[in-house]
């Protein structure tokens, strides 16, 4: 794919980026041998291939998924320097 000076300049307009006149011929350079390779990716086979996520192989640790012991409101108020009715009371920051 063959990129001219326009629609780099297009592009560098969206990514709000500033280049010279000077610098859009290399870079239509640049930027077409990049979608050149693109290109050639999109032709590689992939049929039954799993997607994944990491190249190594590994499994991410779980925990049980159980109910456990909450109903501990007191000992989590123990902890507030200020309490009203149950909930912590923190000062007002906004105005």
């Amino acid at each position: 794919m063959s990129l001219d000076k326009d629609t780099v300049r297009t592009i560098a307009n969206l990514a709000r980026l500033e280049v010279r006149d000077d610098e859009l011929d290399h870079l239509a350079g640049e930027l077409s041998n990049i979608m050149t390779f693109v290109e050639q990716l999109a032709e590689v086979n992939t049929d039954g291939v799993q997607p994944m996520t990491s190249v190594a192989a590994m499994d991410l640790p779980r925990r049980p998924d159980v109910v456990t012991d909450g109903n501990c409101r007191d000992k989590i108020l123990a902890n507030a320097p200020e309490q009203q009715d149950g909930f912590f009371l923190v000062p007002k920051v906004v105005e």
